[in-house]
């Protein structure tokens, strides 16, 4: 029944540009069938870049149907949206050819509005021709009253020629209080049918054809070799990275044209040939080991270095600093100093006095042979002293707004603080009675660059 609502042609067009849909786009043409019965709401829903929006609005448009398509993302408040959808209505009657329709005043204030709005403007059309209404991304709206979705909903019992499609990512059970909802579903995209997505449309190998080293090779053989290579590295791709850092369809393949150049660079100097992948994905198997080349930036990956020999060479930088708020720096350093300075000597490093932050040395130094207490574990403190050590090091006040409890979750989930000792092996994490440590990351490095962000002489607060 599905199939007859239209031409096999139509969609045959319709499932190749949109491949991997040829269930939605059956369920749309009954659903959103001009002839048979239809229900009053539509719910399409599903995750990012499943083609929700674009399924529906090119099925509307072959289907030579009379819609509306607002985009609620790009309205600010509910009136916004009210005002938008009244101009779109207007617009669309008037591409569709009617009459009465010029310098309408589209101002709306409230649902009511939009109800007189559409009755004046769809009451006299035929009943053979449905209108229909699609509210792109209704889930992501500023502002929206409480009431506005239910209401939506309930338009057909005013305007009996409407139909309203609600574009949306993830449904509520009681999403519009009323029974008899359908909801048609975008699933995510599998493996096989991303692939098959993407090797629809290969980019080149060469930047030029023929390339300059092979004069004979002409634009078919490359066709031929880029629609043959292309989907075997989208693949690799798959398989290493893109199942974990690139779940959708979009963020994939802005992953697979981002390693592309580099992957295909060997071809291009010559060192491999076009159909050499399992030695070409062998040589560059640094691509598809670290999920850093999949951050956006617009610095280098590598800078250059000159050596004593006057020749420059690409060395790759890892940055391994973490980007913390400002109170967390302070906490950290607060932690590192009373996880490797005595209990004993706090009076001496952080009253405060105008001596604080200068070491208290003996006249005669010890002729002891000592081990350097940054070489030794860390020891374990309550969350008492570690708040004193932050107040004595900080150069100003602690805020009122600063909950520091919640720094120092936060900090306990990176692992750069360690429960331990009793009271502290389990249960809330801020359990009275726990003792804490700087975790195996916060190395003497790692501190110094703290202290030099916060312009703070850690130097001064060690006990030797």
């Amino acid at each position: 029944m599905g199939l007859s609502m239209l031409p096999d042609e139509l969609l045959l067009t319709l499932a190749e540009q949109w491949p991997c849909r040829d269930a939605q786009l059956k369920q749309l043409s009954v659903l959103l069938s001009p002839s048979l019965p239809t229900p009053s709401t539509i719910i399409v829903h599903g995750s990012r870049a499943t083609g929700k929006s674009s399924v529906v609005r090119g099925y509307l448009e072959a289907s030579k149907r009379t819609f509306a398509f607002i985009r609620c993302r790009e309205c600010i408040t509910g009136r916004h949206l009210l005002e938008r959808t009244v101009a779109a209505v207007v617009r669309a009657l008037q591409d569709d050819g009617a009459t009465g329709t010029k310098a309408y005043n589209t101002r709306c204030e409230n649902l009511s509005a939009l109800v007189q709005h559409l009755q004046k403007l769809l009451l006299g059309k035929e009943e053979g021709k449905k209108f229909v209404l699609v509210f792109d991304g209704i889930d992501k709206l500023r502002d929206a009253p409480p009431t506005l979705l239910p209401a939506l909903a309930r338009l057909r019992e005013y305007i009996p020629t409407l139909q309203t499609v609600l574009i949306l990512r993830h449904p509520t059970p009681r999403l519009l209080h009323h029974p008899g909802i359908p909801h048609l579903h975008f699933t995510p995209y599998t493996r096989q049918q991303t692939l098959h997505i993407l090797s629809r449309n290969s980019p080149a190998i060469f930047p030029t054809i023929p390339p300059p080293r092979d004069p004979s090779y002409d634009a078919e053989l490359h066709e031929e070799d880029k629609s043959w290579l292309w989907p075997r590295f989208c693949a690799a791709v798959w398989d290493s990275l893109g199942a974990a850092a690139a779940r959708d369809l979009v963020s994939f393949r802005e992953a697979c044209l981002k390693l592309w150049p580099a992957f295909v660079a060997p071809v291009v100097a010559g060192e491999f040939g076009t159909r050499d992948f399992s030695r070409l994905l062998v040589s560059q198997r640094r691509l598809f080991q670290d999920e850093g080349v999949l951050l956006h930036s617009i610095l280098d990956a590598g800078a250059v270095t000159t050596t004593t020999n006057g020749v420059a060479a690409a060395v790759e930088r890892k940055a391994t600093t973490h980007e913390l708020p400002y109170y967390a720096k302070w906490l950290l350093l607060a932690a590192y100093l009373a996880s490797y300075n005595p209990a004993k000597l706090d009076a001496t490093y952080f009253m405060k006095t105008s001596e604080r932050g200068k070491k208290r040395r003996a006249g005669r130094p010890s002729q002891k042979r000592t081990i350097s207490r940054r070489l030794l574990a860390p020891a374990a403190f309550p969350l008492d002293r570690l708040f004193s050590i932050l107040h004595a090091i900080l150069p100003h006040d602690l805020r009122t707004s600063v909950d520091v409890y919640t720094l120092v979750a936060t900090l306990t989930s990176l692992r750069l603080l360690v429960r331990s000792g009793i009271g502290g092996s389990g249960g809330d994490v801020l359990e009275p009675g726990g003792k804490w440590r700087v975790g195996a990351a916060v190395t003497w490095e790692f501190v110094l660059g703290l202290a030099r962000g916060v312009k703070f002489e850690v130097v001064d607060y060690m006990a030797e």
